[in-house]
């Protein structure tokens, strides 16, 4: 997911270079390298590295990068109150997304905590209509009532299997997917102020430096358990890399060609790359009833962007 995507509040793509085509083809590219991040992830886990190592340098290694492309482009950082209050939003916000959704990954299947994440855009409009005065519209609690359904149906037959020898703790782990969604949808609603005033790279890039501060912090209190094998190293690379700057660049780069709607509602895809690289690497089966609620979330998620008359607030 990108770092906030809440910055969808882009300029219209009409005035954008380079064509709806290759708009569509940067946000698909977007999707699938965030939706790779789930089995990076449990393939560094697999060699060895402790969550808080992991996302230090998983965030470190973005922000290096991050700084790095803000200052080719001499990109104003924030000041003062902004930057606190970025900071604190990459801090406390992303930082606990993060957090949550890489636990979650070491107690339920990856297919099932990416299709999780994405209720963040139904609690997003509950959350914007009690605390934004958002109009809540019939179309809103529709979608709202069709991802509630959703997730009923993704989780039940999960719990229902929670004996299972590969996830015995699979109740713990559904119970921090859903806080990650949660956390997120705080964390969306928060920065849309600060959207509205703050470039969408300075954005990302205090929070995710924000985030690497944290965790760096935690790692280190906690003593850092590094990988044991280039794999590993390879795979936190590539979650740094591929999962985070890339696949925010990639992010940006479609969202300024085809606009907020159409970007977000192609980002449902990448849950359903979750759940196709965990079939082929990790040998991962959703069901047919989980895979029948993971479509009501996504559709869900299609009906919010679909509904949404102002592009800023997609």
């Amino acid at each position: 997911m990108p770092a906030n995507a809440a910055q969808a509040a882009d300029p219209a793509p009409a005035h954008r270079p380079g064509g709806r085509t290759l708009g569509i083809a940067c946000i698909v590219a977007s999707a699938l390298a965030f939706g790779a991040m789930a089995i990076l992830a449990r393939i560094a886990y697999a060699d060895g590295v402790d969550i808080p190592t992991l996302l230090a340098l998983r965030f470190a290694i973005a922000a290096a990068c991050l700084v790095a492309i803000a200052r080719v482009r001499n990109v104003t950082l924030p000041r003062g109150r902004d930057l606190a209050a970025v900071t604190a939003l990459g801090g406390a916000g992303y930082g606990g997304q993060a957090a949550t959704f890489f636990i979650a990954l070491t107690l339920a299947p990856a297919g099932l905590v990416a299709l999780l994440l994405y209720l963040h855009p139904a609690l997003v409009a509950l959350l914007a209509a009690l605390f934004l005065r958002e109009p809540m519209t019939a179309v809103k609690l529709a979608a709202l009532g069709v991802a509630l359904a959703g997730m009923t149906l993704t989780v039940a037959p999960a719990l229902a299997a929670s004996g299972a020898q590969a996830y015995p703790r699979l109740p713990i782990g559904i119970a921090f997917g859903l806080a990650a969604a949660a956390i997120y949808s705080v964390y969306i609603v928060a920065g849309t102020r600060l959207t509205e005033r703050i470039a969408p790279l300075a954005l990302s890039t205090v929070v995710v430096a924000s985030a690497a501060v944290v965790f760096v912090v935690a790692a280190v209190v906690n003593g850092p358990v590094f990988p044991r094998s280039l794999a590993g190293w390879a795979a936190i690379t590539g979650i740094a890399l591929v999962s985070t700057v890339a696949a925010i660049t990639l992010f940006f780069a479609g969202l300024a060609r085809i606009g907020p709607t159409q970007a977000s509602t192609l980002s449902t895809i990448e849950p359903v790359f979750t759940v196709a690289l965990a079939a082929g690497f990790l040998g991962e089966r959703i069901g047919a009833i989980q895979a029948a609620g993971g479509a009501l979330i996504l559709a869900a998620v299609v009906i919010l962007a679909r509904s949404s008359r102002d592009p800023a607030r997609t």
